[in-house]
């Protein structure tokens, strides 16, 4: 079955970096986009970005534009997300996810996902 973990959370302070790994096991990771989505207690999970299989195509939220980077290494079925210049707003847990069938363009509104577990990322000076 799908396996996805999350891992690289933790306390950044305001315009610090951390960088999320995630995990996958279970399929052909290499055949299908991934992607990031966080999600604030109380509040709607948030799509963050998706890359596609072959890595060559990505697709971000307005709000990270710029400041996150999403990589992926299909022969270590490890995607990562490099996050910089970290705001207080990007404090959330943040969720691995894998589509079987969704675009990077309709992964954020896509309903058939896997998910991590998830892992909290807590930006604070």
């Amino acid at each position: 079955q799908v396996q996805l973990v999350e891992s690289g959370g933790g306390l950044a302070q305001p315009g610090g970096s951390l960088k999320l790994s995630c995990a996958a096991s279970g399929f052909i990771f290499s055949d299908y986009p991934m992607g990031w989505f966080r999600q604030v207690s109380g509040k709607e999970r948030e799509f963050v970005a998706a890359i596609s299989w072959s890595a060559v195509s990505t697709n971000y939220a307005d709000s990270v534009k710029g400041r996150f980077t999403i990589s992926r290494d299909n022969a270590e079925s490890t995607m990562w997300l490099q996050m910089d210049n970290l705001k207080p707003e990007d404090t959330a847990v943040y969720y691995c996810a894998a589509s079987m069938d969704a675009t990077i363009w309709t992964f954020a509104r896509s309903t058939n996902l896997h998910w991590g577990k998830g892992t909290l990322v807590t930006v604070s000076s």
